[in-house]
């Protein structure tokens, strides 16, 4: 057998689609986004900020995000990709990083959305930007046990109420008797 050479090209961008596809499968959503207009210094800003919150943008070549987007066993199934592209990898919280991305949306007018993926569902950019609204996960769960604690509390106060006003009264027809 013949040994075929791959060229070193090849080698890098072979290395580049196993990276992408590793970030895919790590992903909980994946947002894609027009960074054109961006300086260096805000695009790395914007890097540093997100991977603090457990995320990442990756610039890439339009054709290598399609082939890890294609590779069979991916989550995520995408077939057209136009203009230059970044795709924001979200690792854990979804919500904070979509925060992130809009406020430098707000500041900057820059980068533009394309559209998301979020459980295997496509969001349009207003959707992606009405998730980025929503407050926190954790702060969604407080809000969700308060509204559940708020009948116990309700009903232990009229209860409790009850109970007092029958101690005062109790207590007033002692004192008068004696």
């Amino acid at each position: 057998m013949e040994n075929k050479k791959i060229s070193p090209n090849r080698q890098k961008k072979e290395q580049i689609i196993a990276g992408l596809s590793e970030k895919i499968e790590k992903a909980k959503s994946i947002v894609f986004t027009n960074y054109q207009g961006l300086t260096h210094k805000q695009l790395e800003d914007l890097k540093k900020a997100l991977r603090a919150l457990n995320a990442e943008i990756v610039v890439v070549k339009n054709t290598l995000l399609l082939r890890a987007l294609q590779i069979p066993n991916s989550k995520f199934q995408i077939s057209n990709l136009e203009g230059p592209t970044g795709a924001l990898f979200i690792y854990e919280d979804v919500i904070l990083p979509l925060k992130q991305l809009a406020r430098s949306i707000k500041a900057l007018g820059l980068p533009t959305i394309k559209f998301g993926i979020l459980d295997n569902q496509a969001l349009t950019s207003e959707q992606v930007l009405k998730l980025a609204s929503l407050p926190p996960r954790d702060m969604l769960i407080a809000q969700v046990v308060g509204g559940l604690k708020s009948p116990i509390y309700g009903l232990h106060r009229v209860l409790n109420f009850n109970i007092q006003k029958l101690a005062m009264t109790i207590s007033a027809i002692q004192q008068n008797k004696s």
